[in-house]
């Protein structure tokens, strides 16, 4: 399974890449509002400088999201963004709009994550469409007292059924038990906050084991 992780943050993105095992990198408005400090002196032309410095950070696909909801609109700004470097996803919302430029795109060999996706039906049409990935959002489930993990099981199911090349990328992802059963459902990528990447390397056994391997060195060196 392929890690991606959720941040428009350069310095998260830094420091999860120095981990060695970052294979991408999701973004949308909002994680772009949290960086821009005030998106009202946050243009469009610092937003693609942005995602250029991503792109130089990571060799693996960055998901940008358009930003407009008629399809015509998002056409015209998903080929600028895909002009920003070869690794560019255009993101594009799970409407009728968005199916419409998801299968331009697709048409014209540029790269599509179909997000907002919160059923089967929803995921069917994204890989219809060309969608080369499908952003599942489990954590946005669960808040409203729905199973998000068993929407990622009837998209993977489906597309095994038909050989759909479109990838899974479980997204919304709250803690590391998602990243666990994304796995174990055999979801291509789960997008990760930094905060939950850090937590996948903790347990408290291991920190217990550490601190006395700690204590017998030290007086072995005494």
């Amino acid at each position: 399974m392929k890690f991606f992780i959720d941040t428009a943050n350069l310095d998260e993105i830094r420091a999860a890449a120095e981990l060695g095992m970052l294979d991408g990198v999701t973004t949308n408005p909002s994680l772009i509002a949290k960086i821009a400090g005030d998106p009202g002196n946050f243009t469009y032309r610092d937003f693609k400088e942005h995602i250029a410095r991503i792109c130089e950070i990571v060799e693996g696909p960055v998901s940008a999201e358009v930003t407009c909801l008629d399809s015509r609109e998002m056409i015209v700004e998903g080929e600028e963004l895909a002009d920003i470097h070869e690794n560019v996803v255009i993101k594009c919302p799970l409407t009728i709009d968005g199916l419409k430029a998801i299968r331009h795109f697709s048409d014209h060999g540029i790269r599509t994550n179909a997000t907002l996706v919160f059923s089967p039906n929803q995921a069917l049409l994204a890989a219809k469409a060309g969608a080369s990935f499908v952003s599942p959002f489990v954590g946005r489930l669960d808040d409203i007292s729905t199973e998000g993990m068993a929407l990622v099981e009837q998209i993977v199911h489906i597309y095994d059924n038909y050989g759909y090349a479109t990838e899974v990328i479980v997204a919304s992802v709250r803690h590391p038990q998602h990243v666990v059963e994304s796995a174990m459902l055999g979801a291509d990528i789960a997008t990760i906050p930094f905060s939950v990447i850090r937590q996948l390397v903790n347990h408290p056994l291991t920190d217990l084991g550490l601190k006395k391997f700690m204590e017998d060195a030290s007086v072995m060196k005494k």
